[in-house]
């Protein structure tokens, strides 16, 4: 994701200024993968994320803006084939209603881009009892310096 990012003029992981960019133009930018998702609310395939069985110490950012999303401490092994967390940057996401497909259920969003991440629902860990499961195309991750 890196060099996405060096192709992104509206990426940064330190300026947290909502942005308002029209889709036209985050079609230029984003790689079709990611734009399907994250401006699209497609999801990738189960168990194919890069991020599913990922155990490193960082924090997760958002692919689309930089925006802080997630600490690597909240995240846990969930088995539903997605990177999953208990608990999300308060200031890094948003929450929408999604009846898409016949279901109800509660869409993440980036707060700084509006990008869709995931679902979130409420069979995850303590202290929580929330599950965060995120599409990895979605994330980047960034190791503890």
């Amino acid at each position: 994701m890196e060099n996405q990012a060096k192709n992104n003029p509206y990426y940064s992981r330190t300026n947290t200024t909502k942005l308002d960019i029209p889709n036209e133009e985050w079609k230029k930018i984003l790689a079709p993968d990611l734009y399907a998702i994250a401006r699209e609310a497609a999801t990738e395939r189960a168990f194919t994320g890069k991020y599913n069985e990922f155990d490193e110490i960082g924090d997760y950012y958002c692919a689309v803006c930089g925006n802080r999303l997630f600490r690597s401490t909240s995240k846990f092994s969930s088995s539903c084939g997605w990177p999953s967390f208990f608990e999300a940057n308060k200031e890094g996401v948003y929450y929408k209603r999604d009846i898409t497909y016949g279901m109800e259920r509660v869409e993440v969003l980036c707060k700084r881009c509006d990008s869709h991440l995931g679902h979130v629902f409420d069979d995850g860990p303590k202290p929580t009892g929330l599950r965060y499961c995120m599409n990895s195309i979605s994330l980047e991750f960034i190791v503890y310096m």
